[in-house]
């Protein structure tokens, strides 16, 4: 339980700061407190966007992966951020991504933040 909430406090503080750095990326909300409640939602549909979805486009996608020794991750996850965007419009949470370029960078953003994140923040089980 509390390697979850750990991966879901990572998430939300990577999703942060994509939105901070990123234009394109969108956050709306009338206070502080709804744009946190917003983010962690939308970590926890990230999580699930990647838990649920992710395994089974990569392994659709092995000899691209395998072609471009790895590179095509990147689009692995920018195509994850993309679809937890249109899941947070269909569920009228305040996150949008626009473009796919932009959840390109906004994943390469992510990856490194919540890596960054889990190593600072205590993994227990």
């Amino acid at each position: 339980m509390m390697n979850f909430l750990v991966k879901t406090i990572a998430n939300a503080g990577a999703l942060a700061v994509a939105v901070w750095l990123l234009d394109k990326i969108t956050l709306t909300g009338d206070s502080t407190g709804k744009k946190v409640g917003t983010l962690i939602v939308v970590a926890l549909l990230f999580g699930l966007v990647n838990f649920l979805v992710k395994p089974v486009v990569k392994l659709l996608s092995l000899p691209l992966l395998i072609l471009t020794l790895g590179l095509f991750t990147l689009v692995v996850n920018a195509l994850m951020l993309l679809l937890t965007s249109w899941l947070a419009g269909k569920l009228d949470l305040g996150f949008h991504v626009e473009g796919f370029w932009t959840a390109v960078l906004g994943g390469l953003i992510i990856s490194v933040v919540s890596w960054a994140l889990h190593v600072v923040l205590p993994d227990e089980d």
